[in-house]
């Protein structure tokens, strides 16, 4: 099972390259990115690595441009993959670590794309964000997202930085534009998310995720095409997804042995946090779900999880966060709950887990 290339090429290690590229002072580039005053960062959800080799037709613009794979994090989702881009860091340091995880020091489901509860931002993840460092050193930022997004919890936690609400793709060219267009070394940050909602309902392999593709496609072209010259334009991504058929699902409501020892099951369908009850064995838990899943997932404790690497380096505040068991999901395959989770049955692509299919991203590259 491949890993996340924490520090070697993974997506936390791309804006601490782009801010070394543009010669802020103490950074790192382990990208090897090309040194430029103007830096424009689109980061298209679900656009997976695999995904996007499969349909050349579908983009060729972005296959036109020099690129490679590098990996998200653990788990391959939206939530802890902004925090690692906008931080820099691991999931094991920013504490982000799936779309849903236990509320820390409570027995409730924190999920962290709606921030719900209403934790605390800059406690729940205290360290400052790239685009932050990058306004102290100088650099002119701009963050672009939905209007939906201005404000909310994982936005504070992950991006900081001025917000721009763009809710088309008219809407994010012209806040990209304008954004990099001063006097000062710029750093743009565009995200999309209309492949992901696609590739949810319909599939990554469906007639409308390759239009919606066709489409992304054209936006990056026409964002390349309008930013100012010398403006380095970088294309990645949070996470790829995989197809799951009705007749592939487990339910965990559905198998008591899944159950055993159990008080909470969080994370999502191709990526789940399980965490016991007081008195209740990792490694109990961990059998009882090796038992049931069998070569349809890999099933860790806490400690095999952390020690393998899988969180990169752990904080003690952050490790309560994760399940005393997690389970990553292989091939077409998903785990579900849908007492708890209700609308993963009706999603027909899904991501999370630690295959290539998800894992890895692209890092594309041109420069205006």
């Amino acid at each position: 099972m491949p890993l996340p290339r924490y520090g070697e090429g993974a997506l936390a290690d791309l804006l601490p390259s782009v801010l070394a590229a543009l010669g802020v002072a103490d950074e790192v580039d382990v990208l090897g990115l090309p040194a430029a005053r103007r830096y424009c960062v689109l980061l298209v959800d679900a656009l997976g690595w695999n995904l996007l080799r499969a349909h050349p037709a579908q983009a060729p613009f972005l296959t036109s441009l020099a690129g490679r794979a590098i990996t998200a994090g653990t788990p391959t989702t939206t939530a802890t993959s902004l925090a690692s881009l906008g931080t820099g860091l691991p999931p094991g340091k920013h504490g982000i670590v799936g779309y849903t995880s236990r509320v820390p020091g409570g027995d409730g489901i924190f999920n962290a794309l709606k921030w719900d509860p209403p934790l605390d931002p800059l406690t729940y993840q205290p360290y400052p964000s790239l685009f932050d460092r990058a306004q102290r050193a100088g650099v002119a930022t701009t963050v672009i997202g939905q209007s939906s997004f201005r404000d909310t919890g994982l936005t504070r936690a992950a991006m900081g930085g001025p917000f721009r609400a763009a809710n088309t793709y008219g809407q994010r060219v012209a806040a990209a534009v304008e954004g990099s267009s001063g006097a000062q070394p710029s750093l743009v940050y565009v995200y999309d998310g209309d492949l992901d909602y696609t590739g949810h309902q319909h599939g990554w392999r469906s007639a409308a995720w390759r239009y919606q593709l066709a489409m992304v496609d054209r936006f990056a072209e026409q964002l390349y095409d309008e930013l100012p010259a010398g403006t380095v334009l970088v294309v990645t991504a949070d996470h790829g997804m995989v197809d799951v058929e009705p007749d592939r699902r487990v339910d965990v409501d559905d198998v008591p042995a899944l159950r055993e020892g159990v008080a909470l099951v969080a994370g999502e369908a191709r990526f789940r946090h399980v965490y016991g009850v007081p008195g209740a064995g990792a490694g109990d838990i961990a059998d009882a779900w090796r038992s049931v899943l069998g070569t349809r997932a890999e099933v860790l404790t806490r400690a095999e999880a952390v020690g393998a690497g899988w969180f990169g380096a752990v904080e003690s505040r952050v490790a309560e966060r994760i399940g005393d068991v997690v389970v990553s999901v292989h091939g077409d395959c998903a785990v579900e709950r849908r007492s708890v989770f209700p609308v993963e049955s009706r999603l027909r692509g899904l991501h999370g887990a630690l295959s290539d299919d998800e894992l890895l991203v692209p890092l594309l590259a041109g420069e205006a």
